[in-house]
């Protein structure tokens, strides 16, 4: 059996009856699907933005509770509750980080204590998104103090929330510091 020479039998052992019935048009259209079909894998190994993201390790033996603040445009927002399982990671934002800074509160829910700091921001008990982060009383949530996480302008940054000591877990009103930024591929 002979096929034709153009390139495409060496993908599909077609006939060549069936090849030669095959309009030149829809062989063009059938090597370039083979080509786009071929490039998908490929494009994969590639990172993308969509792999950009800010996340935090929970690196504990409790479970915690995350509230985020961060700038959307003009208005500083907050954000919570993530429930993080003891040693495990959550992405609380998708895609390229926007901001140099943001913001962190984080609670223990079996041991007790929180990671906390000077930042004041609006949070409540049950799941919110809150907008601007002035008169939080007066608008009845709750004056909660964040602390700060420097992301150094990285498109994408990984919080390790630990242990602050033997005896009292998760007490420091200071978290560890962050991971170094990820090497330059």
């Amino acid at each position: 059996m002979s096929f034709p020479s153009d390139g495409m039998t060496r993908f599909f052992p077609l006939s060549q009856r069936l090849a030669r019935a095959m309009s030149r048009g829809s062989r063009r259209l059938c090597q370039a699907l083979l080509v786009l079909c071929a490039a998908v894998p490929a494009v994969s190994l590639f990172p993308d933005a969509a792999a950009a993201e800010f996340r935090l390790c929970n690196r504990t033996q409790s479970r915690i509770g995350i509230a985020l603040g961060y700038k959307d445009g003009d208005i500083w927002t907050t954000e919570g509750w993530w429930n993080v399982s003891a040693n495990s990671c959550e992405t609380l934002l998708r895609g390229e980080l926007t901001a140099r800074f943001y913001y962190l509160y984080a609670v223990d829910y079996d041991q007790g204590g929180e990671w906390a700091g000077k930042a004041y921001m609006c949070t409540r008990e049950k799941e919110f998104t809150i907008k601007a982060a002035d008169d939080c009383l007066a608008r009845g949530f709750d004056r909660t103090g964040f602390f700060e996480v420097d992301t150094q302008e990285q498109k994408a940054w990984t919080v390790q929330l630990t242990e602050s000591g033997q005896s009292k877990p998760a007490q420091a009103n200071v978290p560890p510091p962050p991971p170094p930024p990820p090497r330059p591929r």
